[in-house]
């Protein structure tokens, strides 16, 4: 059996069907198939039946899973014996929160792209709860992102990167006609712009909000966070950010905090990956590389 048809499959389970699968490894979906039905006729089983529009795993391809996962992994191995980092052609699959991946790891990224050029990097913006699940799931390498979504339970291995302040800004004339965010029981004819509902510090804010029974006007939901500062800074509304993602123009005056109780006013980061994973010399130089945050 060839080893490209294990990782085709593994692939395949990851993404969730051979179009996807097809799509991320550059086949035609000929390919996949053709792939697939040799793996089926050398093992004499079914790996995937369609249940209504989907490709499933049969129970005798959620039996394969650990075993292509164990093959790949001893042959990922093999590429490290006596090799350079510099010169490994490796891969590696991260995920990121984005708000840490636009603000604070380009430099990071630079470093390990420095020191391994020819290894693939893969990374993928995510929600943390994404992230978190991936690396349960085992369908990340590591993932960095805020501790603070829970559930981690005792599958992960986590280092702590840094612990970040979260701020209520706004612009100066927003600031000084809604600076009251202390007394409970108020009513503002004002919009939150924040990202998606699962946004962790959009959830703290929120959370703050309920317990203090003060109303906004509406909420207005954005995935940029560039935008969002513009818009902010414009008056439109206020927002409650990571402060790293707004020291510049707090320092400018272009915005300003407004002061909050709220209590969970720091987020934790962290880098984690699945306690069973074997440690590449990738990932321990990706580990590395984010010392210099």
């Amino acid at each position: 059996m060839e080893l490209k048809y294990l990782s085709t499959f593994k692939t395949i389970v990851e993404e969730g069907s051979f179009t996807a699968a097809a799509k991320k490894l550059n086949y035609t979906q000929s390919t996949i198939t053709f792939q697939i039905d040799q793996i089926q006729q050398e093992l004499s089983v079914k790996l995937f039946e369609k249940i209504g529009r989907k490709m499933v795993l049969t129970s005798a391809g959620k039996e394969l899973v650990p075993y292509a996962d164990e093959v790949l992994k001893a042959v990922d191995k093999l590429h490290y014996i006596d090799k350079d980092v510099s010169h490994c052609k490796g891969e590696l699959n991260i995920g990121v929160a984005e708000t840490y991946l636009c603000y604070r790891l380009p430099k990071v990224l630079k470093a390990f792209v420095n020191k391994a050029p020819n290894a693939r990097l893969n990374i993928r913006s995510m929600n943390c709860y994404e992230i978190r699940d991936a690396l349960k799931e085992g369908t990340l390498d590591m993932g960095i992102f805020y501790k603070d979504v829970g559930g981690i339970g005792d599958s992960l291995v986590l280092k702590e990167l840094e612990a970040l302040p979260v701020s209520l800004i706004a612009s100066p004339v927003t600031a000084e006609k809604f600076s009251d965010f202390t007394t409970p029981n108020r009513r503002y004819k004002i919009p939150l712009i924040i990202n998606e509902p699962d946004c962790i510090f959009r959830q703290i804010f929120e959370e703050y909000l309920r317990d203090r029974s003060i109303v906004l006007d509406h909420t207005i939901e954005l995935g940029s966070i560039e935008t969002i500062k513009g818009l902010v800074q414009n008056d439109v509304g206020i927002s409650f950010l990571p402060k790293f993602v707004i020291e510049k123009e707090l320092k400018e005056g272009s915005l300003k905090e407004i002061k909050t109780n709220v209590r969970h006013n720091k987020l934790t980061i962290v880098c984690g990956y699945h306690k069973n994973k074997w440690i590449s010399p990738l990932m321990q130089l990706f580990s590395d590389c984010l010392e210099q945050i």
